[in-house]
């Protein structure tokens, strides 16, 4: 029933009636980019309005006043019985999406006054528990897909840079794919990450053997993939274009796939690898919070649920039952 993302970015023209549900979402669209909302967030909330603008026009529901809690009550049955593009059903956490999107949006049209009252303000979402991470890298893993792509190519020495950047940093992928060159600070050794989710900018630290890669990178390869105007993107395609979100993570599955380590993930797994392994190594999670542009630190401390290993360290040295000890060690004990 989902469907694909549109293209990036996304066109928001529409012929539909400016009055209809369809034809209200476009200056819906424009009220959240004067306020800052980030494309991505607008591209998401637009993809599934039009999911439920189709599912509404089937049903010959095109006016936001024929919208009322039970129609919405409807939708999100269909939403939990419905598929997504890979044949399963949707997750909870997707659904979840799809009706704050209407939230959202019903919320809007009522400040607007295009409606009197807003259907979907008694609408329940469905319960989130929280998630851990399903697949964290270990340190020999990391160190099998750092070293796959072939850095005699241009390419592979583009790849293994940005292999090395995010199990360094931990950026998101949005936030790599707009790192221009006056973002790095070789000599302080650090990285401003510019308008990150929930528009935060922070500056975090990079390591020397990510930093060594990316120095390389930007004298060997760089120059020559520019092409024409120069618009300071660090990472580059071969034609000179800023990089998506969408080719990273295509990149980053294709090493992970290649290393034969049998974990999924892409660009975000390396992001939980660096935040688990920090925490084993003993870094406080509020530092880790930093480090991700958490803007909260209950958001953060999921890593605490992952990060097994230095727990039963503890555990070992700490509980009197976690060995199993031979008899003569127990009489000699006794004697």
């Amino acid at each position: 029933m989902a469907k694909k993302p549109g293209p990036w970015p996304p066109d928001f023209s529409t012929d539909a009636d400016p009055q209809s549900m369809r034809g209200l979402a476009i200056p819906y669209v424009e009220w959240m980019r004067v306020r800052g909302f980030s494309e991505v967030t607008i591209h998401r909330r637009f993809n599934t309005l039009r999911i439920f603008f189709d599912w509404c026009e089937l049903r010959s529901l095109t006016s936001p006043e024929d919208v009322t809690l039970p129609v919405l009550e409807r939708y999100q049955k269909h939403l939990f019985h419905s598929l997504g593009v890979n044949g399963k059903k949707l997750s909870l956490r997707t659904q979840h999406v799809y009706l704050s999107s209407l939230r959202a949006y019903f919320a809007y049209l009522a400040r607007k006054h295009h409606i009197l009252h807003n259907p979907a303000a008694d609408l329940e979402l469905p319960k989130l528990g929280r998630q851990v991470p399903r697949h964290i890298l270990t340190i020999e893993e990391a160190e099998t897909i750092l070293n796959m792509p072939d850095i005699k190519t241009p390419k592979g020495l583009r790849d293994r840079a940005i292999l090395e950047t995010f199990y360094s940093t931990g950026i998101r992928r949005t936030e790599l794919v707009k790192l221009n060159l006056y973002d790095l600070e070789i000599a302080q050794r650090t990285v401003m990450v510019k308008e990150g989710k929930c528009r935060m900018d922070r500056v975090i630290p990079i390591g020397s053997r990510a930093l060594a890669w990316l120095q390389k990178y930007l004298k060997e390869v760089r120059p020559a993939f520019v092409g024409g105007l120069d618009e300071g993107a660090i990472f580059l395609q071969p034609d000179g274009a800023r990089m998506t979100p969408s080719t990273l993570s295509h990149i980053v599955a294709k090493y992970v796939n290649l290393s034969g380590v049998r974990k999924t993930g892409s660009c975000h797994m390396f992001r939980h690898t660096m935040a688990t392994l920090m925490l084993e190594g003993g870094a406080d999670v509020r530092f880790i919070q930093q480090m991700l542009g958490h803007s909260r630190l209950e958001t953060t401390s999921i890593y605490t649920h992952v990060s097994i290993e230095k727990l039963k360290e503890v555990h070992r040295e700490t509980h009197p039952g976690a060995t199993l000890k031979s008899k003569k060690s127990k009489k000699k004990n006794s004697g």
